[in-house]
């Protein structure tokens, strides 16, 4: 369940990284205050939050099983435990 939230935390992370790269590009400050407005902020955030909902959109469209298969729960046979499958 970590692995999912972290890849969208990242996900969520990406503009601002490329925003901190570009920063270093042009050698402003990446410390600064100034070099990261709120206008600026609000239009990295709601960059990250188009970049997640197209992320969970197409990870609820191609992933998973096609329609109209069966899951087989995990059971014991002949005293093994054998995983669940999509049949």
């Amino acid at each position: 369940m970590i692995r999912p939230v972290l890849t969208e935390v990242g996900i969520f992370l990406i503009p601002f990284a490329l925003y901190a790269i570009f920063l270093i590009a042009t050698k402003n400050g990446v410390a600064l205050k100034s070099s990261w407005p709120m206008p600026v902020m609000i239009r990295l955030a709601i960059a990250a939050a188009v970049l997640v909902i197209v992320s969970l959109v197409l990870l609820a469209q191609f992933s998973g099983a096609p329609p109209g298969s069966t899951y087989v729960p995990a059971h014991i046979e002949n005293g093994r435990l054998v995983p669940g499958v999509e049949k």
